[in-house]
């Protein structure tokens, strides 16, 4: 069932665990993070990235989502980094079920601004919005900073107030994209609890994604070239959760599962050109990946 992105949120967030939002952009991708959602018995958020909905299209992702919907698992419909006006308002009138509206990159007083007049769209059809303050590093799709802004406590707190978000998402270390840290990864953790002990409402944490070894192992032994990347330790994500995050985005270690299987395939079976062949396998690396994030994140046995 599609279910609005503050009620999703709101159990995370009095039962101190974190949902998991996955980007997704066709149907395998879909297929693997619901049927995560159903084995662990776990609510999901279902991401669309605005490049992601310029690729397959408003109707296609919707339709996805709805069936998605019809298995007995909460499921949210989200936009990822919106920052198209109208596409955001397309969303909304397509029955998306939550809204990001990303205003990190503009001056806060026209953050605010938009964020608390794409919160009044989308309120009056039951829809949660999610808002961002401060700016995480890296670069995915068309959101790249270079540069690690903290979120600063006092800031966040007129920004919830004069905006009416449901939830928010702060910047205290992460990073987009498979290359986030240089050496060990660290959260700060104090600044975490800080920001949850002033605004205790749900917390979102963007550029998550572990980066698992095995999988950057895997696609380089099949021809991937990817250098050094780095994620997000697990152990700093069990703290973040215990300490009041409730939304932990992930997007890469779907594209480095979904890159190794098909890389695996396409090597060992280069006689196999049946596209089901090819992405079945992807399919199920991802959805084992998904698996594992939902019980780290403690959402399974949550729906």
């Amino acid at each position: 069932m599609l279910v609005p992105l503050h009620k999703i949120l709101a159990k995370a967030h009095k039962e101190n665990y974190a949902v998991g939002a996955f980007n997704i952009n066709n149907m395998e991708i879909c297929q693997a993070v619901v049927g995560a959602a159903v084995a662990e018995k776990s609510p999901v958020i279902l991401q669309t990235s605005e490049g992601a909905l310029k690729y397959a299209g408003i109707d296609y992702l919707k339709a996805l989502a709805t069936v998605a919907a019809m298995n007995k698992v909460p499921v949210t419909l989200h936009v990822d980094h919106g920052r198209d006006l109208n596409l955001i308002r397309s969303c909304i009138k397509a029955g998306w079920t939550g809204i990001m509206y990303d205003g990190s990159h503009l001056p806060l007083d026209e953050n605010i601004k938009n964020t608390k007049k794409v919160v009044q769209w989308a309120h009056k059809k039951g829809i949660g919005v999610e808002g961002e303050l401060g700016t995480i590093g890296g670069a995915e799709e068309q959101i790249i900073a270079r540069k690690i802004i903290y979120t600063d406590p006092d800031a966040a707190a007129e920004f919830v107030e004069k905006t009416g978000v449901d939830a928010l998402a702060i910047a205290i270390g992460t990073s987009h994209g498979a290359y986030k840290f240089e050496g060990s990864g660290r959260l700060d953790i104090h600044l975490l609890k800080t920001i949850k002990d002033k605004l205790k409402m749900p917390i979102v944490l963007h550029g998550a994604s572990g980066v698992p070894a095995s999988l950057v192992t895997m696609a380089a032994r099949f021809g991937a070239e990817l250098g050094k990347p780095e994620g997000v330790p697990d152990d700093q994500i069990a703290l973040a959760v215990k300490n009041g995050v409730n939304k932990i985005n992930t997007d890469t270690d779907l594209r480095l599962a979904f890159d190794a299987a098909v890389r695996k395939v396409i090597k060992e079976r280069p006689e196999e050109f049946d596209p089901r062949h090819i992405l079945g396998p992807a399919r199920d690396l991802m959805q084992h990946i998904v698996q594992h994030r939902m019980k780290l994140f403690g959402s399974s046995g949550k729906a």
